[in-house]
């Protein structure tokens, strides 16, 4: 069973930058979309980026476009989301989460459902 971890997660100050990571158990980037969401409270769970298990397609909500950069290392099981010029409206838990499909292109946002693995969070909080 993938097991995800993610961590990078702490108190910034509006402006400033964070870099997520998320760690996958297995060698199997090649096989997964792997996504990011975050939860504020009080909430839905919203989906921030994407990345194909080619590594070649990405995508992003509007709200984070210019500002979010989602990459992945392989070598390392690694997808990270690196956060720049952070809002306070960016205040939430995020997660990564697994999506078994060699051929998705994150052509679009794939919503909470269709991912089967998840990681445990980590808190973003943006505030002066």
């Amino acid at each position: 069973q993938l097991q995800l971890v993610e961590s990078g997660g702490g108190l910034v100050q509006p402006g400033g930058s964070l870099r997520l990571s998320c760690v996958a158990s297995e060698s199997t980037l090649d096989s997964y979309v792997i996504g990011w969401f975050r939860q504020a409270p009080g909430k839905e769970r919203e989906g921030v980026s994407c990345i194909s298990s080619s590594g070649s397609g990405t995508n992003y909500v509007d709200s984070v476009k210019g500002r979010f950069t989602i990459s992945r290392d392989t070598a390392k099981n690694t997808v990270y989301l690196q956060m720049n010029s952070l809002k306070p409206e960016d205040t939430a838990v995020y997660y990564c989460a697994a999506l078994l499909n060699s051929f998705a292109t994150c052509a679009r946002l794939y919503v909470a459902h269709e991912y089967y693995y998840w990681g445990q969070g980590t808190q973003v909080t943006v505030s002066s």
